[in-house]
């Protein structure tokens, strides 16, 4: 197991701070770089990494080091430094605790976990001997094969780190999948759950009684031909291929929470003068009262709200595509994920954006067709889908079966109705008619739909709309 150790500090580790806390292991150890010299890492004799150590981080977000580790952080900004020890070593595990303990001595802090880094004392570590090259050689991997790379992780909410992300990107780039292995205890962040929709990667989830599921579907999984793959039901049929669900998948409570899930596109016009982020700040803004709190290209977001220095980074990385997350405050609960990408019809923006309300609160629904009419008229909003899910106001994922999101209402942008033949966007088989949205002479088209998250017959309605709007 991969075992995080972070420190939390109010001034920036120095490199004195830094150069003791590598010393943790004594002066003998090996002290490498990786990652473009932006991983440190204290190696073994043979330069085998044992403790791999990240660039100090400026987060400049409040609500951050408690979203993601339940944690009480020191106010922003502070200093967010982690610390990775290699699999099955246990002397690298007190290497990663002591240099985190030591720089949140030196630099003003306090470590994550507490446990974890109790001693500033020098670790022991003769005769210890690591996983062998190339299993070590990235310790964000503990187990490769020909079909998947396993991480196996141990916090409380496992986000996207900008070493997970690096971890996903060479997982694709081998075309293996990536398979996070949890405790039952572990939540996905959003930005995760949304990165493992391709097969074979998947979110497997240990457990005392089946052993291993998918955290996300509770399929049971067993170790099987180099990798977790589900497991066939006893009755099972070729005709019906069942998979027997874990019980401890299936052990719902309901607590009133909700999310109001949004997930749209819009495609602008290449121009030098444009301004990327406009169209969610809008919704945020619309839907809150408030702009979003922070960005970053990984978790935890690190960076004050700014659509200029968004969209300098988009620039600078074009053609390539660009990747961020974006959360909200504290108090509002808010979270999403932008791809942003250069084609042949523009620069495209692909936003997922969630909400969560408790049981007290009601999402403000009454504010959809305003904010899609914003999206329409100044942000070039090609599609929109709104729906609303029971699941926790957090929006941390868990283990556990929460209710699909069920369809509040899709929205077709100005330039798609314009090109669609005749009346037929207007004209549907929907009960309800479109409410038009903008100027009569180029309107966008707003469709509400039932949107009960106890009735998942809206879903019916929202493909007889597709079918419809594609001319099947």
């Amino acid at each position: 197991m991969t075992k995080d150790v972070i420190a939390l500090t109010t001034r920036m580790p120095d490199p004195l701070t830094v150069l003791a806390g590598l010393l943790s292991g004594g002066p003998d150890k090996l002290v490498g770089t990786t990652g473009e010299d932006a991983v440190v890492q204290l190696c073994d004799e043979q330069g085998r990494p044992l403790v791999s150590i990240e660039a100090p981080l400026l987060v400049q977000v409040a609500g951050e080091a408690e979203r993601l580790l339940g944690a009480t952080a020191p106010p922003v900004p502070f200093w967010w430094t982690e610390a990775r020890a290699t699999t099955g070593v246990e002397e690298a595990e007190l290497l990663a605790g002591t240099f985190a303990a030591r720089i949140a001595t030196l630099a003003g802090g306090s470590a994550w976990p507490p446990e974890a880094a109790r001693s500033l004392a020098v670790v022991k570590t003769d005769g210890v001997s690591v996983a062998p090259t190339p299993a070590a050689a990235q310790p964000a991997v503990d187990a490769l094969t020909d079909k998947v790379a396993v991480i196996i992780q141990d916090r409380p909410v496992i986000a996207m780190t900008a070493w997970l992300s690096d971890a996903f990107r060479a997982a694709a780039n081998a075309e293996l999948g990536l398979q996070i292995v949890t405790s039952p205890g572990a939540t996905l962040s959003p930005a995760v759950r949304n990165s493992l929709s391709g097969w074979p990667s998947r979110w497997v989830v240990q457990d005392e009684k089946d052993g291993y599921y998918d955290g996300l579907s509770g399929a049971v999984l067993r170790w099987q031909n180099g990798m977790f793959a589900t497991v066939e039901a006893a009755d099972a049929t070729p005709e019906d291929p069942r998979t027997p669900v874990a019980a401890a998948y299936q052990q719902v409570t309901e607590t009133g929470e909700r999310q109001l899930a949004i997930s749209f596109r819009a495609v602008h016009p290449a121009d030098d003068r444009l301004v990327l982020g406009g169209a969610l700040e809008a919704v945020w803004q619309e839907l809150t009262g408030q702009p979003p709190a922070g960005w970053g290209s990984a978790e935890p977001a690190n960076l004050p709200w700014s659509l200029r220095r968004l969209t300098d980074v988009a620039f600078d990385r074009a053609p390539e595509p660009t990747w961020l997350v974006v959360v909200g405050s504290p108090e509002r609960p808010g979270l999403a994920t932008v791809r942003i990408s250069r084609t042949k019809a523009g620069v495209e923006e692909d936003v997922t954006l969630a909400f969560g309300y408790g049981p007290g609160e009601e999402p403000p629904l009454e504010a959809l067709p305003r904010v899609a009419e914003v999206l329409a008229t100044r942000h070039h909003l090609q599609s929109m889908l709104v729906q609303l899910r029971k699941a926790r106001r957090d929006l941390a994922v868990p283990p556990r079966f929460e209710g699909p999101g069920v369809p509040v209402a899709f929205v077709l942008g100005a330039e798609e109705v314009r090109e669609m033949p005749g009346d037929r966007a207007r004209r549907t088989p929907l009960s309800e008619p479109p409410v038009q949205l903008g100027p009569r002479s180029r309107p966008a088209l707003y469709y509400p739909l039932p949107g009960d998250p106890s009735d998942l017959s809206g879903w019916q309605d929202f493909e007889r709309l597709m079918r419809h709007l594609k001319g099947a």
